[in-house]
């Protein structure tokens, strides 16, 4: 009797698994599918759900009535902890999620069953940036994820297997040492190393018309340092002088079946990088720049374009009718210290248009020339069309760390308009002091890496920030100290509490709707719904639901880490889920953890 109990198991067993393994067949992922994916209501395709990127889900089963009684439904922990930035995607059923370290998981999206898991291999520990990743692409019956050793993987969409595995370039190019005056100085003293130059890669992949296109991060010459202040810990951001440190960001696009390169696109150019000499942004704001200084130093520096970073830092977006690829590029290398890198340092934090096909440069708009105050244009872009004197124009909107969502003709680069300060100003472009001079926002502040959400319903972005006004210092070393560096540059957080925003402003005035302070500054990212929601995380382990259209929070969930990912939507056999990851941010000093949480209505409020 037992031994026939125990081969009913085993069937029952190898039923179960079939049904899973039948159930991520699903129907593939076409060109077809991924161009139409904004028709699609019941899956989560692409990065932002569709080739828009505007993260708004058509689902209205959860709406502003019954939030209240949204539950959760399963619960699937990755035993991997650190930054969990995952976007999961949603294809007939399966869940895709990617961990920090680089593991891919096929999950069933009804009840979080696991179906098949990857585990990379890293071949250094050379990294940038934490070991985070953003999320998966899908397409062509594969998954594509990018690694933290700079890498591109192709995995079989039923399976898991790898297809193929390629090299997008070498992760630990021109990483350094750290002067020891450095962690000497009575500002910095103790500091532990906690980031630092070297190419990486986490992005989620974009797939288009048979081609996958990433970028690299970690090209910017710059530190991270975890300083203790009494209780408190912070993080300093920074970086040194020094003409052959850092490293040159750069987009690549390949071929998806086959992994071969089809083109790639460097941030910082060979020739002209210089730019125009501008003393002023291109919106009209004072750089206080010395350019005759810059001018006669820059034959000094010939090859600084080489180590020019440029750091892509957010997944592009791309337009099927207009053939243009929208992509965001972080700070100038040296980080912060300008010395070695005279000119605009074009095109460093700017919003790029490329032809996707070619990878050519159509436009730019820089919105900091010859940056010094890390802002990374990082959040990515987004696609709307908005109403300006009565007139309809499609453009491309973008969250800035300076505090003001751009927007911009999506054809031309033109800036259409800007909007109200989503965070306070003081001292703009100010130059750093010896002693320091308070700036906000910079450094870590700002819209950062978190996407933002766009609802046709309010005709308004939602955007999370960080709220952390810091000191901008610069000193000169000896000498005999500086070898091979001359100077260093860094912002330390004040005393002030750090804090966030969420803000709902209005894409075709730019105004102010509704704005939500945060004891915590707020990475993640936001999801806006049919339901007339809109849903974001809290670095404190909150999961929130406001409306969309007057900021009333609806409900919330404490998730037991700090949400700092950001959420999708999808439906299932006619339930429709909201699934967020809940494992914090080691740069805001968030709780940790390795949670994939998933809500819906209880079953009797389904319908």
């Amino acid at each position: 009797m037992m031994r026939k109990l125990g081969y009913l198991a085993v069937i029952l067993i190898s039923l179960i698994s079939l049904q899973l393994f039948q159930s991520a067949q699903g129907e593939e992922v076409t060109d077809d599918r991924l161009l139409n994916a904004y028709q699609d209501k019941k899956n989560w395709l692409l990065y932002g759900r569709d080739y828009a990127n505007q993260r708004y889900s058509p689902l209205d089963q959860i709406h502003v009535h019954n939030v209240k009684d949204l539950t959760l439904r399963w619960i699937y922990q990755t035993g991997k902890i650190g930054s969990f930035q995952t976007n999961p995607l949603v294809v007939d059923g399966v869940m895709y999620i990617t961990t920090p370290y680089n593991h891919v998981i096929a999950l069933d999206a009804r009840t979080g069953k696991q179906i098949w898991r990857y585990e990379h291999k890293l071949r250094t520990e050379k990294f940038c940036c934490g070991p985070a990743n953003r999320g998966a692409a899908v397409g062509y019956g594969k998954v594509y994820m990018a690694t933290i050793d700079a890498r591109l993987v192709a995995l079989d969409q039923k399976t898991g297997k790898v297809i193929w595995d390629v090299e997008i370039t070498y992760p630990g190019e021109r990483k350094s040492e750290v002067p020891e005056p450095l962690l000497r100085d009575k500002e910095l003293q103790g500091g532990t190393i906690i980031g630092a130059t070297g190419y990486s890669a986490n992005i989620a992949p974009l797939v288009y018309k048979g081609k996958v296109i990433i970028g690299t991060t970690g090209a910017g010459y710059g530190l991270h340092l975890k300083l203790k202040e009494g209780d408190q810990t912070i993080i300093s951001v920074g970086g040194l002088s020094g003409g052959d440190h850092g490293s040159r960001g750069l987009i690549v696009a390949y071929d998806a079946q086959s992994g071969k390169e089809i083109w790639r696109w460097y941030s910082v150019p060979e020739k002209g990088w210089e730019g125009e000499w501008r003393t002023t942004t291109p919106d009209g704001y004072d750089l206080h720049r010395d350019i005759e200084a810059e001018k006669e130093a820059f034959p000094k520096y010939p090859d600084a374009w080489k180590v020019g970073g440029g750091s892509i830092w957010s997944s592009p977006v791309v337009d099927p009718e207009l053939g243009l690829l929208y992509v965001g590029t972080g700070n100038p290398s040296p980080q912060m210290d300008d010395t070695t890198r005279p000119g605009d340092n074009l095109y460093t934090v700017s919003l790029v248009a490329l032809d996707v096909e070619t990878g050519l440069l159509k436009w730019y708009y820089q919105q900091v020339p010859h940056d010094r105050w890390d802002y990374d244009v990082a959040s990515p872009p987004i696609l709307l069309e908005v109403t300006i004197n009565g007139q309809k124009i499609k453009a491309v909107g973008q969250a800035s760390k300076l505090g003001w969502f751009y927007i911009h003709d999506r054809q031309t680069g033109k800036l259409l308009l800007k909007s109200e300060p989503f965070l306070p100003q003081e001292n703009l472009f100010a130059k750093p002091t010896p002693e320091g001079v308070r700036i906000t926002p910079a450094g870590a502040e700002g819209a950062t890496w978190s996407p933002v959400a766009y609802s046709p319903q309010t005709e308004a972005v939602y955007i999370s920030a960080v709220r952390i006004p810091s000191r901008f210092i610069s000193k000169t070393l000896t000498p005999e100290e500086g070898k091979p560096w001359k100077s260093y540059t860094f912002f330390i957080p004040t005393k002030e509490e750090r804090s966030g925003t969420f803000t709902a402003i209005h894409a075709s005035t730019g105004k102010i709707l509704w704005q939500k302070k945060t004891e915590q500054p707020m990475v993640g990212g936001a999801l806006a719904t049919a339901g007339g929601l809109v849903f974001t995380g809290e670095g404190n382990g909150y999961f929130d639901a406001f409306d969309a259209r007057t900021g009333e929070l609806l409900w919330r969930f404490q998730c037991g880490a700090g949400v700092n990912a950001p959420p999708i939507s999808y439906e299932v056999e006619g339930v429709q889920y909201i699934a967020v990851a809940a494992g914090g941010n080691t740069l805001m000093g968030s709780p940790l953890g390795d949670d994939i949480l998933v809500f819906a209505l209880p079953e009797r409020n389904e319908k």
